[in-house]
């Protein structure tokens, strides 16, 4: 008898997986403990082994098809039996369709506020057609002919996967029907930006949406900002590198260390010195911790990771260099695994690449706050003898969660960080 492979649950926060690519194909042996798949949850891609040796006889999941936990996927057992999917998947796709279908009708009632709904209604053979209201439109704007498409939806519905897998397939095609008498005409300077398109929201999106709007309704944030003259830093940081260029990698060179890696290791150092700011909200108490369990955000195309440098407190500028550099690398690729995302007490978040000057980052709960951290930019300052003179200039701020910490905690954070910045040689000792 054939043994399924459901969707297993890969993260604290994951509901659904997709199945982001089959790397064993239908007749292929698998042994227990083979990589038979790679699972997108809301976090990151990781692979998916198989615990049972066979044949892989189905691929029940198709590569990009988003799965409820616990639904099956994959099929394995003895070569050339039958497989027969149980009810269970298409009951809980079809609340995952269900679940697809109302926000399809929503995001189709919203455009069809700006569309002209009687020739929507009235022209097109695709009516009698069994298909979501978004599956129609898309089709309408890929130039897809539903007839030719199969649904997989409930009786047969066709949904805005299936016009998605056909226009991938380079299924049957027609030209899309001109829709001049439902649109406007208007005369555009030069060509579109982009291509109008409702485009789905990834697990990892939903799950970033979720928690920021989480943080902001419950977490009251205030904010403190404060100018860092980084010219030591900078100076300190060429310093080092210089060197670090002249030693062999097998006696600790072969590192060139990043601002990001100083402020990391200064956060740090700070929270040591003002730990009332590694705290915790957990509803009925506040978590004091013990250790600096520091993220950082790292962005990536679907949108922001923060992978965790555990007991950041206690590590080197290098340890803290070389791990940062290792979990961005794991970030990017999608590998990160949900140990190295979680239980964070504290948060950096470096726009300063990008020359944004100043910002303030939406706290990643139940941390009691995040920093900010902007550009670094030649301005005139004044120095200790009065006179105005070239600075580089670094503006900082802390987004702080009123609930765990005071305005007075949030300033001595900053204060102190202030003076690791300005006096890097510190956080070497």
């Amino acid at each position: 008898m054939a043994t399924f492979i459901d969707m297993p649950k890969l993260s604290d926060t994951m509901t659904v997986g997709t199945v982001a690519n089959w790397l064993k194909n239908e007749g292929d042996a698998i042994e227990s403990g083979d990589v038979i798949a790679e699972i997108e949850t809301d976090k990151a891609t990781m692979e998916l082994e198989a615990f049972e040796d066979g044949i892989l006889l189905k691929q029940i999941a198709k590569a990009g098809e988003q799965v409820a936990i616990g639904a099956p996927i994959a099929a394995i057992g003895e070569e050339g039996e039958e497989v027969e999917v149980p009810d269970a998947p298409k009951a809980k796709s079809k609340s995952s369709d269900d679940k697809d279908e109302k926000e399809e009708a929503k995001a189709e009632d919203k455009s069809e506020k700006s569309d002209d709904a009687k020739s929507e209604a009235s022209s097109s053979d695709d009516s009698r057609i069994k298909a979501s209201p978004l599956a129609k439109k898309l089709a309408k704007s890929e130039g897809v002919d539903l007839s030719s498409i199969k649904g997989t939806g409930p009786n047969g519905r066709i949904v805005k996967q299936d016009v998605l897998d056909a226009k991938k397939s380079g299924g049957s095609s027609k030209p899309a029907k001109s829709d001049s008498k439902s649109k406007p005409s208007v005369t555009l300077p030069g060509l579109a930006i982009a291509e109008d398109a409702d485009l789905p929201v990834s697990s990892m999106r939903g799950v970033i949406a979720k928690r920021l709007v989480e943080s902001k309704v419950n977490a009251p944030h205030f904010y403190l900002q404060i100018e860092v003259n980084a010219a030591n830093l900078l100076a300190t940081r060429a310093k080092i590198n210089a060197d670090l260029a002249n030693v062999p990698a097998e006696h600790g060179g072969g590192i060139k260390l990043t601002v990001n890696d100083f402020i990391l290791k200064a956060s740090a150092e700070a929270l040591r010195r003002v730990p009332t700011m590694n705290r915790s909200w957990q509803g009925d108490t506040i978590r004091q911790n013990g250790a600096v369990h520091l993220a950082f955000g790292v962005a990536i195309e679907d949108g922001l990771l923060t992978p965790v440098i555990r007991n950041a407190e206690s590590k080197t500028l290098k340890q803290i260099a070389l791990e940062a550099k290792e979990l961005i690398g794991k970030a990017r690729n999608k590998k990160l695994s949900p140990a190295e995302m979680s239980d964070s007490t504290f948060t950096v978040t470096n726009l300063g690449m990008f020359g944004i000057s100043s910002f303030y980052g939406i706290i990643n709960t139940p941390n009691a706050g995040i920093l900010s951290v902007g550009a670094t930019e030649n301005k005139p300052i004044v120095n200790e003898a009065g006179e105005i003179v070239p600075g580089q200039i670094m503006t900082i701020g802390v987004s702080c969660d009123h609930r765990a910490v005071d305005g007075a905690v949030g300033a001595q954070y900053l204060q102190a960080l202030k003076t690791l910045l300005e006096t890097p040689a510190l956080s070497l000792i």
